[in-house]
Formats: structure tokens, sequence, C-alpha cells
């Protein structure tokens, strides 16, 4: 337990190290907001927890390890910060350096944390094959149902929240209802299934703890590590309101994808459906 917290510690350490001295090649002109050091520790740990979580209970090693830890962290950060482009166009961000700027960092993280987690001891697990063997046709019906179950997430929380935050979104480029549809469809939601199915995989839990751990662990790397940190794009109540809204609907998400994916008869129907 102990050399858990250690290893969790010095995991936290590792990734502030990673930012400063990525920060030190690529500046940027984005103004940050205050007490941003303080914030950035905060929004960390709600990374590197989750993350570290996973790797402790993972029995992937060498390169897997290092993949499974960039890819959770470096692929949740660029949907999000693609979205932001997509609806934020006006707030004068270098968003394309930002991208740059966190995957560097994250890569540069996952390194020192791949040096952290290898000689942990290896967790026995009873659960099995977290990711019950499937046809392709299951497969493709499941990823499908799961990005369909993303975009109605997606706007039946923004429907809710909308009234908090229209007069944000007036003074900025909205875009259509189809590009919406696709961005989730097509892009965030594949890849936050693709987010889930790595936790799932390395955390080797039975099927509702599993599938609880899937969500919790989801909602801190792409909600709560972004949303709780102040920024100079939302005021702090449209901040809030996303936080509420995203926190809940990636929970909601992130537990959908470990129960059904986790669970082999669930969609033993699907691939009749699909043909």
């Amino acid at each position: 337990m102990i050399a858990s917290v250690v290893r969790l510690a010095l995991a936290w350490i590792a990734m502030l190290v990673a930012q400063i001295a990525v920060g030190t090649i690529i500046h940027l002109n984005n103004p940050p907001p205050p007490h941003a050091f303080l914030w950035l520790m905060v929004s960390n740990a709600f990374t590197v927890l989750p993350v570290g979580a996973a790797a402790l209970r993972s029995d992937w090693r060498g390169w897997r390890l290092l993949s499974a830890l960039f890819f959770i962290t470096g692929a949740a950060a660029t949907v999000n910060l693609i979205e932001g482009a997509v609806y934020l166009p006006n707030v004068g961000l270098d968003w394309r350096g930002l991208i740059i700027l966190e995957l560097l960092s994250l890569a540069v993280a996952a390194l020192l944390w791949l040096i952290i987690f290898r000689a942990a001891p290896l967790v026995e697990s009873s659960a099995g094959s977290p990711l019950p063997h499937r046809s392709l046709a299951q497969k493709v019906a499941l990823f499908a149902l799961c990005s369909a179950c993303y975009v109605f997430l997606y706007f039946l929380a923004g429907t809710i929240i909308f009234p908090f935050v229209s007069d944000f979104y007036a003074t900025q480029h909205i875009p259509t209802f189809g590009r919406i549809v696709s961005l989730q469809f097509f892009l965030r939601g594949p890849v936050f299934i693709l987010v889930c199915l790595t936790l799932l995989r390395m955390f080797r839990l039975p099927h509702l703890p599993g599938a609880l751990g899937v969500g919790l662990a989801f909602t801190s790397v792409s909600a709560v590590a972004n949303l709780i940190m102040p920024n100079g794009i939302f005021p702090d109540p449209v901040r809030w309101a996303h936080f509420c809204e995203v926190t809940s609907s990636n929970f909601v998400f992130g537990f959908v994808v470990g129960w059904l994916w986790g669970h082999a008869r669930r969609v033993s129907n699907l691939a009749p459906a699909a043909a």
C-alpha cells in the first residue's frame, strides 16, 4: 500500500516535471489563469490518480504499458482540444500549439510513468478476461451503439445546462447541428470508447466493479482534470455549468461502456440486429 502511494506521488511529480520541461521549449501566448501552478498541481492529481491506479492493476509492462498510459491521456486531451477549437474559434487561443504542447508533455510523462510503474508487483485478478471474445459483427454493432449513446448523453446533458451558458455561446460561432453530431459520433465517441476499453482492460475487475472503475477513471481524466482549473475561456459560472454537465454525462458513458463490453451476454443479440 505504501509503495503504491509512493509510486502515485512520484507519477504526479513526474507529470509536473514533464510539463515544465516541455513548457521551456514550446512557448504559447495564451494567458495563464491566476495561481496557474497551484491549479496545475490539482488538475494533474485528477489525471495521475486514475491512470496510476490502472497502471498498478495492469498486467501490461514495457511498450504496452507505455502506449496505454500515453493513449488514455493523450487521446482524451486531443479530442477535447479539437472540440474547443470547433466551438470557440473567437477566443484567440492557439489551439494547434496547445495540442502539440499537451501531447509532448504527456509523451514525456508517459515515459517517466513507465519507469515508475513497470517494477510494480503484479496484482492478481480473479475476474478472468475483462473483455470477452466477440465476433467482428458484435464489436462493430456494440461500438456503434456506444458511440450513439455518447451522442445522446452529450445532447441530454447539454440541453439541461444550456440556459446557464446560452449568453456566453451567443458570442461564439456554434457549429451546425450536423457538424456537432458528426464530431461526437465519428470522433469523440469512438476515441472515448477506446479510452474506456483501455481502462477496462488495465483494471481487470469483475463486471460491476469494472464498469464503476471505468466510469470514475474516465470522468476524472476527461472531465474533472480539464474543468477543475480556471481558464481564460470560460467565466466561472459557465465553467462550473460545464463541469456538472461533463462529469455526469462522462461517468454514465464510461459506466455504460464498461458494463456492455465487460459482459458478453449483454450483446449476444447485437450481431443479428446489425446484419
